[in-house]
């Protein structure tokens, strides 16, 4: 047995019935290193006594157990010798066992990969039928893995891509080994879906037939779609008649569809000129003052303006949109699109020749319908002017016993002029009117107005017990209206609140409220009286012109404070009070902020 272990090339070494090492090998002390620099317990199994009694009690050799040592790994064979000594051999199978894990590992990776992937990786044989597919094939198609095993591909091509599709594809993969190509795939429900569909060739090695086909398969058809919409939107664009361009921020035009060409006079010129050279100077002052930046914010801006033609043509008319878009990337890019008004000018040029010769007669009819509601809108200041100037006299002749006599009529004369300045205001508001001039619109501060109105009717509500109550709020945004006009219509509704209180409150306190915020994107303004209310079927009747319940009134107030509202383009309703009363409601859009 000496003579036989000394002789084996393989490392080797003889154990007894307890472990212990009896005898080594020459091959495995060169494997071990210079002896005896390491035990040779060292190098086997931790469970070698367990291997031992095993071997020796069941008279069989166990092979291929692993110890690992240091960076090696060693398979051990334990061989019974004798009935007391077991021989034990190793070999060194470092390489051969990390090339089985990295393998394992580079599987599972890829069971991993291809189970969990969105694409639908596949096995064909060469003529078409499945033989694998991934998971994805039931998101992708409706079909399991199992129900296209032995499924002819081509069964699921639309019947407009299969012929031609497949044969290109036989085709490619014979010649090059791979192909790329994009098809309709039917999808288990009976919807046509775009793929797209890589397939490699797997060849036999001596032959270099082709024995399998592995296919990648991507569901494209959200981009083909897109692509698709793309093409009708440029399609569409070309053949509109409007005029459209497309510019950078910079003003260089990079496309013009086909009318914005002919009306420029750019159908024969390749470099186009920048956009300036096309537009209007005061509009072009305009872009760089707020078209630009508006257009960037709100997606749009409009402009009324004309287009000057490429050398030196006749200007015309347009209604002018720009439009700012943003790219994947967040690059940003601009279109123009232009409407011709040209005809649209002439149509109403002809019909200011016509509204001319009746220019007269109208503004004679429109002074008629007025004349009585001039009355009921100039008698509010004049009736304020008086009582301020009688309240003024009275203080006048108290000046020796009040010392606070004199300060009260300076502050009825200065409201005695503020109430004539207002009524100057209306007459010269009702002259421009007579005369076609547009109203004074300019961002007002809602607050400004209602305390000034408030302000106004002050007097008439303290000498009724009625009290004022604003109601505004944080900062609200500005309205585009006429600031008389508007305090007017304030001033309107004010003063039937105050009416209705006396009316249903004789001689005792009562309140009214004026509130303004900002509901649902428009500014509401509300006021509020205790008043004996309106009937609901009477409620949008009281803005009737000459419709009154006051002996002495014209009925001229809330008809003209809602087309005044209405001017503005906004609302004037009224709405029953929750506790009685009435609720008259002015919705105004706000002014955009920029």
């Amino acid at each position: 047995m000496t003579y036989l272990l000394a002789s084996d090339p393989q490392p080797s070494l003889i154990l007894d019935a307890s472990a212990a090492v009896l005898a080594v090998n020459p091959a495995l002390q060169a494997m071990l290193g210079p002896w005896p620099a390491r035990t040779v317990d060292y190098w086997l199994p931790s469970n070698v006594q367990a291997l031992v009694n095993a071997c020796l009690s069941q008279a069989r050799a166990i092979s291929d157990v692993e110890a690992s040592v240091a960076d090696k790994i060693l398979l051990w064979t334990f061989i019974p010798a004798s009935a007391d000594q077991v021989l034990a051999r190793c070999r060194d199978a470092t390489a051969e066992r990390l090339a089985e894990r990295e393998a394992s590992q580079a599987r599972r990776l890829y069971r991993l990969i291809t189970e969990n992937t969105t694409d639908l990786i596949s096995r064909h044989s060469p003529d078409g039928c499945f033989l694998d597919a991934s998971p994805a094939s039931y998101r992708l198609l409706g079909y399991w893995p199992e129900e296209l095993r032995g499924v002819a591909v081509q069964s699921l091509f639309h019947p407009h891509d299969r012929q031609q599709s497949l044969l290109q594809a036989a085709q490619a993969l014979e010649q090059d080994g791979y192909q790329t190509m994009t098809c309709r795939v039917r999808h288990r429900d009976g919807r046509d879906l775009w793929f797209e569909i890589a397939s490699r060739a797997i060849r036999e090695t001596y032959t270099g037939a082709v024995v399998e086909i592995v296919s990648v398969s991507r569901d494209i058809s959200v981009r083909i779609e897109a692509q698709e919409n793309r093409r009708r939107l440029a399609e569409v664009v070309e053949a509109n008649t409007d005029l459209v361009l497309f510019t950078d921020r910079d003003g260089q035009l990079s496309y013009l569809n086909r009318s914005a060409r002919r009306a420029l006079g750019l159908q024969d010129v390749e470099a186009l000129p920048g956009l300036q050279a096309l537009l209007d100077p005061a509009l072009q002052q305009r872009l760089e003052r707020e078209g630009w930046q508006c257009a960037e914010q709100t997606g749009v801006w409009h402009a009324e303006t004309r287009l000057i033609p490429w050398q030196g043509a006749a200007a015309f008319p347009v209604s002018l949109v720009l439009l700012a878009h943003r790219g994947t990337g967040g690059e940003r890019y601009y279109s123009l699109v232009a409407r011709d008004m040209t005809e649209r000018e002439l149509r109403e040029s002809q019909q200011r020749r016509h509204q001319d010769e009746l220019a007269h007669s109208a503004r004679l009819i429109t002074l008629g319908e007025l004349a009585s509601g001039i009355a009921h809108e100039i008698n509010q200041p004049l009736a304020a002017v008086v009582n301020y100037a009688s309240a003024s006299q009275r203080y006048l002749q108290v000046l020796d016993r009040d010392p606070q006599a004199s300060l009260r009529v300076a502050q009825g004369l200065q409201r005695i002029s503020e109430q004539a300045t207002h009524a100057a205001e209306v007459i010269k508001r009702l002259r421009a009117f007579l005369r076609k001039e547009p109203r004074r619109l300019q961002a007002l501060a809602i607050a400004d107005v209602a305390i000034e109105a408030v302000r106004l009717c002050d007097w008439e509500a303290a000498r009724d017990q009625v009290s004022i109550e604003l109601q505004i709020g944080d900062p609200l945004p500005a309205v585009y209206a006429d600031r008389v006009l508007l305090e007017q219509v304030l001033l309107n509704l004010l003063r039937n609140a105050i009416d209705a209180n006396r009316e249903q409150h004789q001689g005792q306190p009562s309140r009214i409220v004026l509130s303004a915020a900002l509901v649902e994107g428009q500014l509401r303004i509300q006021v509020s009286d205790q008043g004996p209310g309106v009937p609901a079927e009477r409620l949008d009747g009281i803005f009737t012109p000459f419709n009154t319940s006051k002996p002495e009134g014209l009925g001229l107030g809330l008809s003209m404070s809602r087309s005044i509202i209405e001017g503005f383009g906004g609302t004037l309703q009224a709405l029953p009070g929750v506790a009685g009363g009435l609720i008259l409601c002015c919705r105004l859009a706000p002014v955009a902020s920029v």
